[in-house]
This record gives C-alpha cells, sequence and structure tokens, in this order.
C-alpha cells in the first residue's frame, strides 16, 4: 500500500469567519459566575488553527486580555489540556509535547518516534528551530542526553533532516539498498543495525517503498518481518514506525490511538496529541483506518474512554462524518 494518500482532515476553517466576534463570545463564556464550557468547545474546535490564533490576537486587541491565561484560570485536567493545545501553533505544540516526553526523570521513547519518526524534511526543520527558540537548546543536544546506542543516531540522522527530498527515486539503488537489508540482518549472523537505521533514515518514502518491494522479491519476505526477527527495543520500535508511515500514515496512528485506549487505563496524552495533531491533516483517513482494523469506530471507542467536557472536545475533533 502506498503513502500516496489523499488526507482528509476533520477540522477545516470556518466559514464566514469572524475572529473578533468570537473573542466576544468567548469572554462572554468565561465571564462572572461558572463557565460556559460549550460555548468554548463549539468555538475553538470548529476553527482551523491560524482562525485560532486570529481570536487570539482579537481578543487581546480588543479586550485587553489574554485568552491563553484566561482559559487556563477557568478550565482545568484534560480538557484544559486539549484547549490549550488547540491554541499552540501546531508546531510549537509537537516541540512542547518533544520537551515534555524527555523532561524529568525518564523519557517516553513512543513519543519521541511517533513525532519524529512521521515528519517530513520540512517539518522537521521548522520544529529543530522552533525548538530551540522555546527551549533555548537545540533539540539535538537535548536528544543525545535521553537516548543512547543505535536509536539515538537514528533519531539524530532524522532531526539534522538528511532524508532525501520527496521524489528522489533510483529503481537500481533500490535493489542494491534491499540487500544490504539483507546482508545486515537476515542474511548474516547477528545483525548490523547502522545499515538498518542509515538506509531508513536518509531515503525518500518513494524511495524506500522501492526499496521494500525490492526486499519481498529478493527474500520472500517483508521488511517488517525482517525487522521483528533482526531487531528490538526503541531501535525496533522507531523503524517500523518509519515502515509503517512510508506505506500508510493514517495506519501508523489509527495503531497508536487503539494502543493509547486498548486494556486498563487510557494514555490521555498520546490521544489528545494525535488527535489535535491530525485533526487539520489526516484524521479523517486515520477514523476511517481504525475502523477497518479494530471493527469500530474511533468516535465510539473515545466515548467510551473519556467522560465530560473533555470527551465532548475530543468528539468534536473527531467529527460525526
Amino acid at each position: 500500500m502506498s503513502w500516496y494518500y489523499t488526507p482528509r482532515p476533520t477540522v477545516v476553517p470556518a466559514e464566514d469567519f469572524d475572529a473578533s466576534a468570537d473573542a466576544a463570545a468567548l469572554r462572554k463564556a468565561m465571564k462572572g459566575f461558572g463557565t460556559d464550557e460549550q460555548a468554548i468547545i463549539d468555538i475553538l474546535c470548529a476553527r482551523s488553527n491560524q482562525q485560532r490564533q486570529e481570536i487570539s490576537e482579537a481578543f487581546t486587541r480588543e479586550l485587553g486580555r489574554d485568552l491563553i491565561e484566561d482559559l487556563k484560570s477557568e478550565l482545568g485536567g484534560k480538557f484544559e489540556d486539549v484547549i490549550i493545545g488547540l491554541m499552540m501553533p501546531p508546531h510549537k505544540y509537537l516541540c512542547k509535547q518533544l520537551h515534555k516526553a524527555m523532561d524529568g526523570i525518564g523519557t517516553n521513547e513512543g513519543t519521541l518516534v511517533e513525532i519524529l519518526c512521521s515528519l517530513c524534511n520540512e517539518d522537521v526543520k521548522t520544529v529543530v528551530d522552533c525548538y530551540e527558540e522555546m527551549y533555548n537548546r537545540p533539540l539535538a543536544e537535548h536528544l543525545c542526553s535521553e537516548t543512547s546506542g543505535s536509536f539515538r543516531r537514528l533519531l539524530t540522522m532524522i532531526i539534522v533532516g538528511s532524508r532525501d527530498p520527496q521524489g528522489t527515486v533510483d529503481p537500481d539503488l533500490a535493489v542494491e539498498q534491499a540487500n544490504q537489508l539483507y546482508n545486515a540482518g537476515e542474511g548474516k549472523l547477528g545483525t548490523d543495525e547502522a545499515v538498518f537505521y542509515k538506509i531508513l533514515a536518509h531515503a525518500s518514502y518513494d524511495q524506500l517503498e522501492l526499496v521494500f518491494e525490492e526486499y519481498k522479491s529478493l527474500t520472500g519476505r517483508t521488511i517488517e518481518q525482517a525487522l521483528k526477527a533482526e531487531l528490538s527495543g526503541e531501535l525496533y520500535d522507531a523503524l517500523s514506525a518509519i515502515v509503517e508511515c512510508v506505506q500508510m500514515t493514517p495506519h501508523f496512528f489509527a495503531k497508536r490511538l487503539h494502543k493509547a485506549m486498548d486494556g486498563l487505563g487510557t494514555d490521555d496524552m498520546t490521544l489528545i496529541r494525535i488527535i489535535i495533531g491530525r485533526s487539520e491533516v489526516d484524521l479523517q483517513n486515520i477514523k476511517d483506518e481504525f475502523e477497518q482494523m479494530y471493527n469500530k469506530s474511533l468516535l465510539s471507542v473515545v466515548k467510551g474512554e473519556t467522560s465530560g467536557d473533555y470527551k465532548r472536545a475530543l468528539l468534536a475533533l473527531i467529527g460525526n462524518a
């Protein structure tokens, strides 16, 4: 299956948009006793990020107040996490999530993989610049202090933006790379991890698609089977994330969402991050994929795992269609 798919968002710019009217309505929803959470959901979950930024500017310009500060003082818990996340420009939001994944004791490698292994070169560069601006520390340096070994080397390669530009394809090289992967893994005792992460971090998605096809015709096995047999731990997770994003990005995110809600308890951070992060990209595709994979709708599963205003905000972003 090709990574070529038409991205279908669930959140699109509102028509007849009026930033000043939205700013006034939000102020009204937070003024006086109690907060009208539904009004906040109706406005902020049905506007594009660009429109939310304009509402925020109108709020300051016309009411002399800081919308994010007002929201923070009125809201709480996971509902606040959703709304404040929606108010951040997308790249800043991803930087905050990366920082959160590495801050304090322990590192959430799953978050690093999910964000960094699914970005194109252009977005990687924006995130890298934005991270240093926000935290006064290079992302590469922070990553290196929190990760190790081949996993660290792979992530470093991704963030220095060494992937070939989209559309770069060389069929002869693909045959050679498939052979290199085979000789580094299934074709020998032990595994030469460097060959795996170099090819998967450097080649364009178009090229990788060819490499995976060549690998299958060379060995009769899929690249996923090879990775599973040869690698483990964080490096396996990261490389298989790249493979999934090459073949079908919505599949990767559908799987992550399912894992976040499967079993006891819910990984709310992952749930919120993916729904916010993909709502203006391809959340509709992810919903379709989720239903196909798990035979139930994303909407119904989220409904069962969440409650209150938090639930209403997520459902508004997921949409009923």
